[in-house]
């Protein structure tokens, strides 16, 4: 299991450096961004874990940029991190100029809600746009007994890793069916990537992740001797009506063969956004947003979760108000 999980991280690592070493040229915009003295200007996008979709989305967002270097004078570069929440406070805190973060997480900060109750709504907060949707996936172990989520009680399961947006998309689950996770779990705070190894290790039943399918993660998971199921999270209508950035979601069993269900597992899920600061120049944001847009076709290539993108559907499931140097592309562009 272990090498399959190294192999895993080989792997993402190797398509990523396969897909950076092309280039679609597109044509140059009309504006350049540099800072007041001319100089190249270094910016850092925050991503997650390695093993999963964020870290090559990222990448990708860097490459296309990287390739104007002469033209817009930025050196982008991308970051792993812990998470959404990590990524909105390094934002907020200048650390990182932009960063991939769930939509629940993007409406949250912006407006002062779960881990920003205390310090209140990051004003400053602004949206790009969103990328692909994300499916909060609980999977158990066959030999666990679990086959609803209520069977999840008195076990041992992963919820993830505090600074993570699935942590409380776990508990938004677990709390739409009635189960108390202090009280009623062998719960665990381990991030989503060390989690497939760990329940082949048999140190955990279950798990949750908040992901874009297909997933190498989930595919570590089922490669083990331990056989796995998807566990279907249903019921959750008081859920949407009280938290408007989830929507429901399926993950297609056909991707996962390896997997002990039948049939589709429904679930709900949120969207990856990028977001940014109102304090980044809006030359910085247009290059980002153009250079995306531009190369989408290639953009939509490096992942099957980026497959059923449109360009439009880049533009839903934002809360936070939109960047200017975001609005002109999309003027622009005609998209707004």
């Amino acid at each position: 299991m272990r090498k399959a999980l190294l192999f895993s991280v080989f792997l993402t690592n190797s398509l990523l450096m396969i897909f950076l070493s092309g280039c679609n040229r597109s044509t140059d915009p009309p504006v350049q961004s540099t800072d007041k003295n001319g100089q190249m200007k270094f910016i850092m996008i925050g991503t997650g874990g390695i093993t999963g979709v964020y870290y090559p989305t990222g990448g990708a967002i860097a490459k296309f940029v990287n390739e104007k270097k002469d033209l817009y004078h930025i050196n982008c570069m991308i970051e792993t991190t812990g998470g959404s929440v990590s990524n909105v406070n390094a934002i907020m805190a200048g650390a990182l100029q932009f960063g991939l973060v769930q939509s629940d997480r993007q409406y949250q900060a912006f407006k002062g809600m779960a881990e920003w109750k205390e310090r209140g709504p990051q004003s400053d907060l602004r949206a790009v746009f969103s990328i692909y949707p994300e499916s909060v996936t609980l999977m158990a172990c066959e030999d666990s007994g679990i086959k609803t989520i209520q069977d999840l009680k008195g076990k041992r399961v992963n919820i993830g890793n505090p600074g993570s947006g699935q942590l409380q998309n776990s508990i938004d689950a677990l709390e739409a069916a009635g189960i108390h996770y202090e009280t009623e779990l062998q719960a665990e705070n381990i991030p989503a990537a060390d989690a497939p190894l760990l329940i082949q290790d048999k140190k955990l039943d279950a798990f949750f992740y908040t992901v874009g399918h297909p997933s190498a993660a989930i595919h570590e998971a089922l490669s083990g001797q331990r056989k796995m199921r998807f566990i279907p999270i249903t019921n959750i209508e008081p859920l949407l009506t009280k938290c408007p950035f989830y929507a429901r979601s399926v993950i297609p069993i056909k991707l996962y063969p390896k997997a002990q269900n039948e049939a589709d597992v429904q679930t709900f899920g949120v969207k990856a956004t990028l977001v940014t600061s109102a304090k980044v120049p809006a030359e910085t944001v247009y290059a980002i947003t153009r250079e995306v847009f531009e190369n989408f076709e290639e953009f939509k290539q490096l992942h099957p979760a980026l497959q059923t993108l449109t360009k439009k559907g880049m533009l839903e499931g934002l809360s936070a108000p939109l960047h200017p140097g975001a609005i002109k592309y999309y003027q622009e562009a005609g998209l707004l």
